[in-house]
C-alpha cells in the first residue's frame, strides 16, 4: 500500500483512473466459455466446465482454446480456431456479460468525486468499443484496446495512450486490474497501481507476489482508497 509521504501525495494527484476490462469491471467470463462450448459442441465433443474456463479469461482466445482443445497459438491449428471462437463470441457478446457486483456505483462516484476513468484492455477494439457502448458507458473518457496501438499490456505505450485520450499526465493515473501484466504496464508507465481480488486472477503467482501499490477486495474500496489520500 501507498503509506509513505510521497505514495500519499502521488495519490492525492490522481485525476483518473484506468481500468482492466474483463475481470475488472465486467465479468464477461459466462460469454467467452459459452463461444467456446459452443465450438466443442458444434464437434460432438462434451463441454468443459465452466469453472475450468473462468480462470482462463485473462488469456483469451490462447487460454480458452488451450483448455478446450489443447492447442497452443504455436500450432497450424490455432488460426482457424481462434478465428471462429472470435465470431463466435461477437455474436454473443453482451448476451451474459454484466459489470461485477459494486463496479458501476463505483463508476459514479468516482464521477462524482471530480475524477474521470477510462478503459485499457487487451480485447481488440472490435469487442471493447460495442461493449463499452452496450453497457452504455458514455461517460468513459478513453477505451483503448489491444489492437489500439501497436503495443498490448504488459506494454505500457497503451495505458500511455489512455492517458492522452483523457488528456492527464501519466502519473495522474492509477491503473485497476486483475493480472499481473496489469501491474507490470502500470508500473511501466509510471502509474500508481491497484490489483483486485473480485477478478480472473489466472493460475500463475498469487496475487500479493505482483507488486502493486494495493491489492483490493471490492469495487467499494477502489473510492475509499482514492478518497483517503485528499
Amino acid at each position: 500500500m501507498l503509506n509513505s509521504p510521497a505514495g500519499v501525495q502521488t495519490r492525492a494527484a490522481i485525476r483518473t483512473v484506468l481500468f482492466d476490462l474483463d475481470g475488472t469491471l465486467v465479468d464477461s467470463a459466462p460469454d467467452l466459455a459459452g463461444a467456446t462450448n459452443e465450438m466443442l459442441v458444434a464437434r460432438g465433443l462434451p463441454e468443459v466446465p465452466f469453472e475450468r474456463l473462468r480462470p482462463m479469461v485473462g488469456a483469451g482466445a490462447r487460454g480458452m482454446m488451450g483448455v478446450a482443445f489443447g492447442v497452443s497459438p504455436k500450432e497450424m491449428t490455432f488460426p482457424a480456431l481462434r478465428d471462429e471462437f472470435f465470431d463466435r463470441y461477437e455474436r454473443r457478446l453482451l448476451r451474459a456479460t454484466r459489470p461485477f457486483d459494486g463496479v458501476v456505483a463505483m463508476l459514479q462516484a468516482l464521477l462524482d468525486d471530480g475524477l474521470s476513468w477510462g478503459i485499457v484492455t487487451n480485447k481488440s477494439e472490435r469487442f471493447a468499443l460495442p461493449l463499452a457502448r452496450g453497457l452504455g458507458w458514455s461517460e468513459c473518457a478513453a477505451v483503448v484496446g489491444g489492437d489500439t496501438t501497436p503495443h498490448s499490456k504488459p506494454h505500457p505505450e497503451p495505458l500511455l495512450e489512455a492517458a492522452r485520450r483523457a488528456g492527464v499526465a501519466p502519473g495522474e493515473c492509477v491503473y485497476v486490474g486483475d493480472d499481473a501484466r496489469d501491474v507490470l504496464a502500470g508500473r511501466a508507465a509510471g502509474m500508481p497501481t491497484i490489483a483486485v481480488r473480485w477478478g480472473y486472477l489466472g493460475d500463475g503467482e498469487p496475487i500479493e507476489a505482483w507488486g502493486a501499490d494495493v491489492v483490493l477486495d471490492t469495487p467499494g474500496q477502489v473510492v475509499e482508497w482514492l478518497r483517503a489520500a485528499r
